[in-house]
């Protein structure tokens, strides 16, 4: 088989640089951003391939991709490529880096549509793909679905790319999921609220807050203010989107200690919450606000922070639960 030029069968790609890699923060506008919004940008993550592949008994994917060096400390973690297909995993194949290389997946009978999961670390660019046995054909694209967040909404301690909430709330309502969460940073920059209102969206999710806790600590008044700002400047590209707030996720250590303005992280997700129930007041029909608080127990937290693979899953329900019937009234 002749081998195919990746672009039609990528998903969750919001912006591309120079050299046409996906990143995930827009490109000409970087400047007005963090530095380290503007760092987790450059990372891949959500990218993936959905293809059918009536016939093909596997795929060959040639990419390329990043080397650590000897000394490097994450030199030793699996570079996996996972394939999944109804809603579950399939088959994985864990590689060495390298500059350039092939990985061959095998497919089950079935046809698909089959997502594979590319490992993030390493950033690897997909350069080609082709069906062994059997020719690729894209995978029908579902409504776009962008997820504003840190770095719970990019995955942090899910064991797999593919067991982060946001690709499983995508797996389970059949949304082209893009993810731009920011590790580290979302704390409400309003670069980033006129950038997720220049990109086309058939939903919109965000969940920000809890960095506004410690890292760039805010005042409950100040984050309400920032939170009505930040919906009116998205609001200015999807005046009528579904979009759903979720607020901060439990946090035992933050829950009722004071940050440096004197806000605990309660009180905060409280001012994030009243923020958006009020421009729903005001008219926003469109607009629905998810609790984080009680979503999670300690037991669901890997680190006292981000959820495990469990805790994952359990946002993932929650959020599927209350966006999906947005989603199919749109």
């Amino acid at each position: 088989m002749t081998w195919l030029d990746p672009e039609p069968f990528l998903r969750g790609v919001a912006w591309r640089d120079a050299e046409g890699l996906p990143v995930r923060a827009d490109p000409d506008d970087l400047a007005r951003l963090p530095w380290d919004t503007a760092e987790r940008a450059g990372l891949p993550i959500g990218v993936r391939l959905e293809f059918v592949a009536e016939g093909a008994s596997a795929v060959e994917i040639h990419y390329r991709a990043e080397v650590p060096a000897p000394d490097e400390a994450m030199r030793s973690l699996a570079h996996t490529f996972a394939l999944w297909a109804d809603g579950r995993p399939v088959h994985e194949a864990a590689v060495t880096p390298a500059e350039e290389a092939v990985v061959v997946l095998g497919l089950p009978p079935g046809g698909g549509p089959f997502t594979v999961y590319p490992p993030q670390d390493r950033s690897p660019r997909v350069l080609a793909l082709r069906g062994v046995g059997g020719p690729l054909t894209p995978a029908p694209r579902g409504p776009r679905w962008l997820v504003h967040g840190d770095s719970i909404t990019e995955g942090w301690w899910s064991t797999r790319p593919a067991h982060a909430w946001p690709a499983v709330t995508g797996r389970t309502l059949g949304l082209d999921t893009v993810n731009l969460g920011y590790a580290g940073a979302a704390r409400g920059e309003l670069a980033t609220a006129e950038q997720l209102a220049s990109l086309p969206a058939d939903a919109l999710t965000l969940a920000f807050g809890t960095n506004c806790w410690s890292g760039v600590p805010s005042s409950a008044p100040l984050l309400y203010e920032t939170t009505r700002a930040f919906l009116a400047l998205v609001r200015r590209g999807h005046p009528r989107t579904p979009l759903l707030l979720l607020s901060p996720l439990l946090h035992p250590a933050a829950e009722r200690t004071p940050n440096a303005l004197g806000a605990t992280l309660g009180a905060l997700r409280s001012a994030m919450e009243a923020a958006a129930r009020d421009r729903v007041a005001d008219g926003d029909s469109h607009l629905h606000v998810l609790p984080g608080r009680d979503l999670l127990t300690e037991d669901d937290l890997a680190d006292g922070l981000h959820p495990d693979d469990g805790g994952h899953a359990k946002v993932a329900a929650a959020v599927a639960g209350a966006l999906g019937p947005l989603t199919r009234d749109s």
